[in-house]
């Protein structure tokens, strides 16, 4: 199989195999107008099997979505077909707009403008509080 080499784009690398498409998905990188390629089950010699995500353009990306869906993706950003920075993403400590408060009785379900904003309050447990009334995301 031959995948090109990006000039100007994002890698993200490392993702867990299987969660490429659920990344594209939430992203909304099937809305871009440039080349994206997904590369399935492909050996990695940390974890065994890994996916990444090739996006042949500049474009933002929402960071703490792909560190509440996979902490531990690297992010590669090229330029000129050379790796400019590469940074490793973690759980984000704060979630704004990416998950929303299930409470009927939340300040978010009737001032529909507010953000949804939730606070990380177990890192090891992976859980989140909504900041408005403390309600526990589950997933």
């Amino acid at each position: 199989m031959n995948i090109d080499s990006i000039t100007n784009g994002i890698v993200i690398d490392h993702i867990t195999a299987g969660n490429a498409m659920k990344l594209y998905e939430l992203l909304n990188l099937g809305d871009l107008d440039c080349s994206v390629a997904i590369i399935k089950n492909v050996h990695s010699t940390k974890t065994g099997r890994k996916d990444i995500i090739k996006i042949d353009a500049d474009v933002p990306i929402n960071l703490d979505l792909i560190g509440y869906v996979d902490p531990g993706v690297t992010i590669n950003i090229i330029k000129d077909e050379k790796l400019i920075e590469k940074r490793t993403i973690s759980l984000p400590e704060q979630l704004t707009n990416v998950i929303k408060c299930k409470n009927p009785r939340c300040i978010t379900s009737t001032e529909q403008e507010l953000p949804h904003v939730f606070r990380l309050t177990n890192r090891a447990e992976k859980v989140y509080r909504c900041i408005y009334c403390e309600t526990k995301y589950d997933g």
